[in-house]
């Protein structure tokens, strides 16, 4: 069962992450899936799962997922991951800056008959912010 959800989650990154094939999503991703720790304005299921993946694309349409080392146990799969790409679009509301970018990350799903229920990523968003050039102001937190 782990190597079967090992290879769902690797295939899904390649695929609909990476190659952009949203059409796909709903091989990999149950319809009423949980995203644990949503991105601001999220909306939920695997609609809005393939929103946030769309936005992730608009605004690096390079993207890259790589897998940096997976562990199964049981039903858990955690997923840690190097994220590339040129930002050209806007995200979370950053305007495009055209720099590269190399984010670190953990993803831990859970899948049920082969199938993400729901998913936790966490994202390494400062240094994500830093690579963009953003920086707080004085007084700022």
């Amino acid at each position: 069962m782990s190597t079967d959800n090992k290879i769902v989650i690797r295939t899904f990154i390649e695929e609909v992450i990476n190659q952009g094939r949203l059409e796909r999503t709903d091989e990999f991703v149950i319809e009423d899936f949980v995203e644990l720790d949503p991105f601001p304005g999220q909306a939920p299921g695997r609609e809005g799962l393939k929103a946030v993946i769309l936005q992730m694309r608009s605004a690096f349409p390079d993207i890259h997922w790589a897998v940096d080392e997976m562990v199964a146990e049981g039903d858990k799969l955690v997923t840690r991951f190097t994220w590339t790409g040129t930002h050209q679009g806007e995200f979370l509301g950053v305007s495009a800056t055209g720099r590269p970018v190399s984010i670190k990350g953990i993803v831990v799903d859970t899948l049920e008959g082969g199938k993400m229920v729901d998913s936790r990523m966490l994202l390494d968003v400062l240094g994500m912010m830093m690579q963009l050039g953003m920086t707080l102001g004085p007084g700022e937190n």
